[in-house]
């Protein structure tokens, strides 16, 4: 059994699978590669199955299952006594395995996490330097929590670059995938809370700012009231970590963001429409 699982759920993935498995099995340390094809309909298993390393295992859906429901497959599918969620358009940088084991071997951390860099759909870095503002060094479960309510995921950064236990993740029952954007970090509020968060100023990961990915598909309504709901869904499951100022700090935060897309909006269509201002 690996010490270290890294688990990739893929779908109509066929774009960037290639780089994203390159980018694990450069990593130098003991693990293994789980990839679920979540019955995709383009080559996406025919990328991961063409791979020649006795690291990989691939799996395939018979049908498309629901994104939450596809990671909680994947993920316990693997042996190791880590988990590392590698979305299959995201990618991981040289020594980024080894430099997370390490921070790990302190048993009393029970999560960590890295700075991360943005790149195009051609892989080329838009920005870098992003995350974990104010998580550097060693964090209560509480400062995880309430930091991720305060300043939402997007600051926290991408699944790639965060490492947790196989057995937290079964202690806290899994993901929640009806909370399908703040889906990540929801779970990793909740397995932090078994010990200490550790914030890596090293950029590890990299998310990839494509046309073609969920987060990018997604509705800014849809993204708001998700994170609505995880901001009171944490506060009453965790009162101990996200206490009614955190909730409160973090709502205001999506009202200001829902009023300023809705400015962006109006602006647009007056331009396209300046009838309306007659």
């Amino acid at each position: 059994m690996a010490s270290l699982s890294v688990c990739v759920p893929a779908y109509n993935s066929g774009r960037t699978l290639a780089a994203t498995l390159d980018s694990v099995l450069a990593q130098d340390e003991d693990f293994e590669l789980v990839v679920l094809d979540n019955a995709s309909t383009d080559d996406t298993g025919e990328i991961a199955r063409s791979v020649d390393d006795p690291r990989v295992r691939v799996l395939r859906n018979d049908t498309v299952l629901p994104i939450g429901r596809n990671w909680d497959k994947v993920i316990g599918a693997s042996t190791g006594t880590l988990v590392k969620v590698v979305c299959a358009d995201d990618v991981l940088r040289p020594g980024a395995l080894a430099a997370q084991l390490a921070v790990m071997a302190d048993p009393s951390i029970a999560i960590s996490s890295s700075r991360f860099e943005v790149i195009d759909e051609a892989g080329e870095v838009m920005e870098s330097g992003l995350g974990l503002a104010g998580l550097l060094g060693r964090q209560t479960p509480r400062e995880l929590a309430r930091t991720i309510v305060r300043r939402g995921p997007a600051d926290f950064g991408p699944t790639a670059a965060a490492m947790f236990y196989r057995a937290h993740y079964d202690r806290v029952g899994g993901l929640r995938g009806d909370l399908v954007f703040p889906m990540d970090v929801d779970l990793f509020a909740r397995v932090g809370s078994f010990g200490a968060f550790f914030g890596m100023t090293e950029i590890l990961a990299a998310w990839r700012n494509s046309s073609f990915n969920l987060c990018s598909r997604s509705s800014t309504v849809s993204k708001l009231t998700e994170m609505y709901r995880f901001h009171h869904r944490i506060a009453h499951d965790y009162p101990e970590l996200v206490h009614r100022g955190d909730v409160l700090a973090g709502d205001t935060r999506l009202a200001k963001a829902a009023l300023y897309r809705l400015r962006v909006r109006t602006l647009a269509t007056v331009r396209n429409r300046p009838d309306l201002l007659v």
